[in-house]
């Protein structure tokens, strides 16, 4: 016999397909939902709808934007470039207020246990743009475990023959940790005290 009505239980699949969030979790999500006055689920799921059709990768970088380039790419110094492997990753970055290069987001990073590749990532474009010069620095700011680590490594070797300073994080950021979740003073005196590779 069927618990929830269809509309409940297709509501539910949808937000358990969320990373994180359990049946206990998408059941809540979905009252909260019907309880919701109707302009305020019209609004919500026109959130949804508009960051699916507004929002893209910067032709540059390839972080989230509107736009075909980005602001930061737009506006900041292009001498620098902090190498992310995720969007989220630059947003970690740009809370602190002291980084004022460019970035150059990955999507990924080299794992051949899951089948991604070096031509599975933007390494080709950020050689694309090391090639069209005025880059003084690369700063490899993956995460610091194996499949971060080995990626920081893979793309400096590319790197250090085009006569580019590359750096990498200074340790100080637990080993197997995510970014994101780096409070504010770690990831910032790790990038402070960054080192050449």
């Amino acid at each position: 016999m069927e618990v929830f009505i269809e509309p409940i239980g297709r509501l539910m699949n949808e937000f358990s397909k969320l990373p994180g969030v359990g049946k206990k979790t998408a059941q809540r999500y979905a009252y909260r939902i019907i309880n919701m006055p109707e302009e305020e689920a019209r609004a919500f799921a026109a959130a949804i709808v508009g960051v699916k059709e507004k929002v893209r990768f910067c032709k540059i970088c390839g972080n989230y934007t509107e736009d075909e380039v980005c602001a930061i790419c737009s506006t900041r110094d292009k001498s620098v470039i902090c190498v992310v492997k995720e969007p989220k990753d630059v947003v970690a970055f740009e809370k602190l207020h002291e980084f004022k290069g460019v970035y150059h987001v990955l999507h990924g990073v080299i794992d051949p246990m899951n089948g991604v590749s070096p031509n599975d990532i933007r390494i080709k474009e950020l050689l694309a743009r090391i090639a069209e010069g005025g880059v003084k620095e690369v700063i490899m700011a993956t995460n610091p475990d194996v499949e971060g680590d080995a990626t920081a490594l893979y793309i400096a070797r590319l790197i250090k023959p085009l006569g580019v300073t590359v750096t990498r994080l200074a340790h100080g950021i637990p080993v197997g940790s995510e970014l994101e979740y780096t409070d504010e003073v770690t990831l910032s005196r790790a990038l402070l005290e960054r080192k050449q590779m």
